[in-house]
């Protein structure tokens, strides 16, 4: 233990400035780790908090073995999940789920929002390919 440290007892001004390298050097290697390992690892833990305690009932969520189901029942730190065409009810944890992929809220709005209208472009175009050869049509008759 004594020989590791024994570069900052040195009063040898070689070793000294070597020593003081040394330190900045390790300073500097835990800064980085810190901001490219350790942060952002801590921000996507927070998100994903986030995210299972924000669940509510009517999400469609995705469970880390791949399970796609309905949220039916949010309790505590369970979920009751319906999945299938015979609405089979399973219970997990919150932290089994890996993901939401559609919102209960956005179903509302999916729904309140109105269709958008890409019929009536289309009976315009058709309307004016229909006059076009009958305006030619009326010309060649008055030649």
């Amino acid at each position: 233990m004594q020989n590791m440290f024994s570069f900052l007892l040195n009063a040898d001004a070689g070793t000294q400035g070597n020593s003081w390298m040394t330190i900045v050097m390790l300073i500097l290697v835990v800064v980085v780790f810190y901001f490219f390992l350790i942060r952002p690892q801590k921000k996507q833990e927070k998100e994903a908090a986030n995210m299972r305690n924000s669940l509510e009932v009517g999400d469609e969520i995705v469970t880390i073995g791949g399970i796609v189901g309905q949220v039916v029942n949010v309790k505590g730190e369970t979920i009751t999940i319906v999945t299938g065409k015979d609405r089979v009810k399973i219970r997990f944890l919150k932290t089994a789920v890996r993901e939401v992929t559609v919102k209960a809220n956005q179903l509302d709005e999916d729904e309140k929002a109105p269709a958008s209208p890409t019929i009536e472009p289309a009976k315009e175009k058709k309307d004016d390919a229909k006059e076009a050869p009958a305006a030619e049509a009326t010309e060649e008759t008055k030649e």
